[in-house]
C-alpha cells in the first residue's frame, strides 16, 4: 500500500468511498454519524486545498482516504471523562474511510500505521455507535482517553496513541 495526498482530479473517488462508509455505517448501527451526505464535495475539496488530504492506494487504485494534519484540534482543547495521556503537540486523523471492497484488507490499519510513522503522538475521535472504527483504533494501538464535543455539541469518544 502506498499514500500520497489526494489531488482534484481524485474527488470523484473520495466522494464514491466516503458514500461507501455512510452506508457500511448505517448497516453497522451507526445511523447519526455522517448524516447530510458529509463529508461533501466542498469539505473534501478544501481539504485538498490545505494539503490535508490523503489517498491510500493500492496500485493506481484508491482503497481508502483520510485527513492528517500535525497540529492542534480546537475540539480536542477539553475532554470530559477522562484525560489525554499527554499534552505535547499532537497530529490529528479525521475522516478516515475505506472502499467497500477492500474490507477485511487491514487498510485502516496501514493508515493508523502510516500516520505514526510521521508523528507519534495521534488524536482521533469517532462517533459512540461507530463499533467497527472504535475496534480497529484499539486493534491499532489506541487507547481510548474520555469525551469531546464538536463545534456542533456533538459527542465523540476520544481516543490517543503515542
Amino acid at each position: 500500500m502506498t499514500f500520497r495526498k489526494a489531488e482534484e482530479r481524485d474527488i470523484g473517488r473520495i466522494l464514491e468511498i466516503y458514500s461507501e462508509a455512510r452506508d457500511f455505517m448505517r448497516k453497522t448501527g451507526n445511523a447519526l454519524q455522517w448524516q447530510g451526505g458529509y463529508p461533501d464535495p466542498s469539505v473534501v475539496m478544501r481539504d485538498i486545498k490545505d494539503g490535508y488530504l490523503y489517498a491510500a492506494l493500492c496500485g493506481e487504485d484508491i482503497l481508502g482516504v483520510f485527513f492528517f494534519k500535525v497540529g492542534d484540534d480546537p475540539t480536542y482543547a477539553k475532554i470530559y471523562e477522562g484525560e489525554w495521556q499527554s499534552d505535547s503537540p499532537y497530529a490529528v486523523i479525521h475522516r478516515v474511510a475505506v472502499s467497500r471492497e477492500a474490507h477485511g484488507m487491514g487498510v485502516g490499519r496501514q493508515i493508523f500505521d502510516y500516520c505514526f510513522d510521521r508523528y507519534p503522538n495521534l488524536r482521533i475521535d469517532t462517533h459512540r455507535d461507530n463499533k467497527p472504527m472504535q475496534s480497529s483504533l484499539l486493534k491499532a494501538g489506541f487507547k481510548y482517553c474520555g469525551i469531546i464535543y464538536l463545534a456542533s455539541g456533538d459527542e465523540r469518544l476520544a481516543y490517543q496513541k503515542m
